[in-house]
């Protein structure tokens, strides 16, 4: 296959230029705490969730269903952003979703 030039990708090799302009859900995940049945059969409008993590701590940016980058929360214009402050390693990504980041990424009862 030749080189391609697929909506601003240039010259990538035969389909991969196609894959490029695929576009994946991005979530950012900032906490994660465990809740009884129970507890979670109370939660009405009004109802706090405390995560044990503060404001400052790193969040994780979430690919498709798997950790791709650490960052900071940020406020742009108004709107939440994340400023990356570390890539996350495919071999780090695949299990950062049943491993907490850090000490104090999870708080369990």
């Amino acid at each position: 296959m030749t080189p391609t030039s697929v909506a601003g990708n240039e010259c990538q090799p035969g389909t991969l230029g196609l894959l490029m302009d695929m576009e994946l859900p991005v979530s950012v995940r900032f906490g994660r705490t465990r809740m009884a049945l129970g507890e979670l059969k109370k939660l009405a409008p009004g109802s706090v969730i405390e995560f044990g993590t503060a404001p400052t701590n790193s969040v994780e940016v979430v690919v498709n269903g798997r950790a791709v980058a650490r960052g900071v929360a940020v406020v742009v214009d108004g709107n939440y952003g994340v400023r990356i402050t570390e890539i996350v390693s495919p071999r780090e990504g695949v299990g950062g979703l049943s491993s907490p980041i850090g000490a104090d990424w999870t708080q369990q009862p």
